[in-house]
């Protein structure tokens, strides 16, 4: 019951969140319409509020930031035992318990505006989940995370930092921390590449699927029933090919919310199609989610045509997949939340980073991903680079 009530008193967490996101701008907006003729100790007061205000979202933005990276380093943790084949059925189980989650959250924000060019961004975001089982299996949980969690760092943070793909640029106050911050959040992604690591394929589960017939000849499941591709190649191979899909997979991750920030810039410009959009991230997660949920089906369809209609799908990854799906949506929630207050230059090379870590304790210390004296010396040279980047990134904006 535990694993069931927590996601939901999440969820309540962030629309407080929420709540007190639209009360602070509106008290904001009413704070700055004062007398031009108000006395000196008054703009002191108003000085002191707005400095006192700027800390408070200061504190909701990292405070969001943190749920965000424990729920995405964890998202993958309830299937990390269990069989899921080729990964497609998993997907598709994952990516509809984010649509279900986003249209919880859709309802209680009142059904903003729904813009379909938003959905772009969760048909990119879906091409690039096909792939997690595949690395996953070849690399491991936390190897996997973090070479994906560097490229969509670069990507995501240089893309609002540098105003990529028609975005306008996002400043901080003190751009050289920034730009350490997130060089050190990067290079500890590179770091992480040197760690070995010990992945067990096929773990001690339903490994015969549900709805696929391979028998042998004495009418009995042979025991390459539950293999695909990743599995019978080389050690070697499969390590170079599941680090160059968590790289592109990566790419995709990071370029997936450009589409949001894309109707958020445009917003105020009157020959546009996005004027008058809104700039509250979360009004825009229902409009992602749902291009996840299409095109993973998309996906499926064709997956099952590919498969003569006998696709793997494996009944133990069901409700494993759900739980999967509602964290990564509760820390999506989370994370554009933490958009709001800190900006996505400032949020995403904590997040990236941070999930990334995150994932990496759990595959050394709870699966055993990470063995020897020279991983673990490894593992912490590059925790700590994670650890100092995300500060130095944070601080940046104050």
């Amino acid at each position: 019951m535990l694993q069931v009530k927590c996601p939901h008193l999440l969820l309540f967490v962030i629309t407080l969140f929420t709540v007190s996101c639209y009360s602070t701008e509106h008290a904001a907006e009413r704070g700055g319409q004062g007398n031009e003729n108000a006395a000196t100790s008054k703009l002191e007061t108003s000085d002191f509020n707005l400095n006192s205000t700027n800390m408070t979202h200061f504190a909701y933005g990292i405070a969001a930031n943190v749920v965000a990276v424990l729920l995405y380093g964890s998202n993958f943790v309830p299937v990390k035992r269990i069989e899921t084949g080729d990964g497609m059925f998993f997907q598709w189980i994952n990516c509809a318990a984010i649509w279900m989650v986003s249209m919880v959250g859709d309802l209680m924000l009142q059904s903003p505006k729904f813009y379909p060019f938003a959905m772009l961004g969760g048909v990119i975001w879906a091409t690039g989940n096909i792939t997690v089982v595949p690395i996953v299996k070849a690399i491991g949980l936390g190897l996997g995370f973090l070479i994906w969690g560097s490229s969509s760092l670069l990507m995501g943070w240089a893309s609002s930092r540098f105003g990529w793909f028609g975005i306008a640029a996002q400043d901080v106050s003190k751009p050289i921390l920034n730009y350490c911050g997130a060089g050190l959040c990067l290079l500890s992604g590179l770091i992480f590449f040197f760690v070995k690591t010990d992945v067990e394929l096929h773990p001690n589960s339903e490994s015969i699927p549900l709805l696929i017939d391979r028998r042998t000849n004495s009418g009995s499941y042979g025991p390459s029933s539950s293999e695909f591709w990743i599995d019978v190649i080389r050690p070697k191979t499969r390590r170079f090919i599941g680090c160059l899909l968590a790289f592109v997979s990566g790419l995709m991750y990071g370029s997936s919310f450009a589409p949001i920030l894309y109707i958020k810039s445009h917003s105020l410009c009157h020959d546009s199609r996005f004027h008058g959009a809104s700039i509250y991230d979360l009004d825009y997660v229902h409009a992602q989610c749902s291009g996840i949920f299409i095109a993973s089906t998309v996906y499926f369809a064709i997956y099952c045509a590919a498969m003569n209609n006998r696709p793997r799908v494996y009944s133990r990854v069901i409700l494993p997949g759900l739980l999967s799906g509602l964290m990564w949506a509760l820390a999506t929630y989370c994370w554009f939340l933490a958009n709001n207050y800190l900006s996505a230059v400032v949020t995403y090379p904590i997040v990236t980073a941070g999930y990334g870590l995150v994932a990496a304790l759990w595959g050394s210390l709870v699966f055993k991903e990470i063995r020897g004296l020279a991983n673990c010396f490894i593992f912490v040279l590059a925790s700590c680079a994670v650890l100092t980047g995300s500060l130095l990134t944070a601080i940046s904006k104050l």
